[in-house]
């Protein structure tokens, strides 16, 4: 099963929106491999943005995910990186499409509850660099037969 990450941010773990999140990943058939709270540092941050260090709202960026615990899940599932990103919906909360993450739940471009990750290659990358190995459990589901069929998985 493919595997992907996804970042419950400050600004949902402060609203209380935790269990929300992941109610709908589970409901969708998405299984939870990993999970944790932790705090965040410039550090990981730094490493994990680095496509944005440029920009002109980096500082705000790790102004905002180091004010509170973030929820770290790694999530599996077939065409898991695409589902999560489809649920998600689009970074602007203000215009993310009514029924996703985002447009349901914010209205902001930064704060916009989740971070997940945008391809099969950057969730390794990601999964790795926020789990260890050992926090990753892989376990047969006894409702995959209702979820999946039988040449899906």
């Amino acid at each position: 099963m493919e595997k992907t990450l996804v970042i419950i941010k400050p600004s949902g773990v402060q609203r209380g929106l935790v269990g929300e999140v992941i109610r709908r990943f589970e409901l969708k058939g998405l299984q939870l491999c990993g999970m944790k709270i932790t705090l965040l540092d410039d550090l990981i941050l730094r490493e994990h943005y680095a496509h944005l260090s440029q920009e002109s709202y980096f500082g705000r960026i790790l102004k905002s995910m180091t004010s509170s615990p973030v929820v770290l899940l790694c999530l599996s599932g077939v065409e898991c990186v695409q589902v999560v990103r489809t649920m998600a919906g689009i970074t602007n909360g203000r215009v993310a499409p009514m029924g996703t993450i985002r447009g349901d739940l914010s209205m902001s471009m930064q704060e916009n509850i989740v971070h997940t990750s945008d391809s099969t290659e950057n969730a390794k990358i990601e999964i790795d660099r926020f789990f260890n190995p050992h926090e990753i459990v892989d376990y047969a589901r006894v409702n995959h037969s209702v979820i999946y069929a039988t040449n899906e998985v």
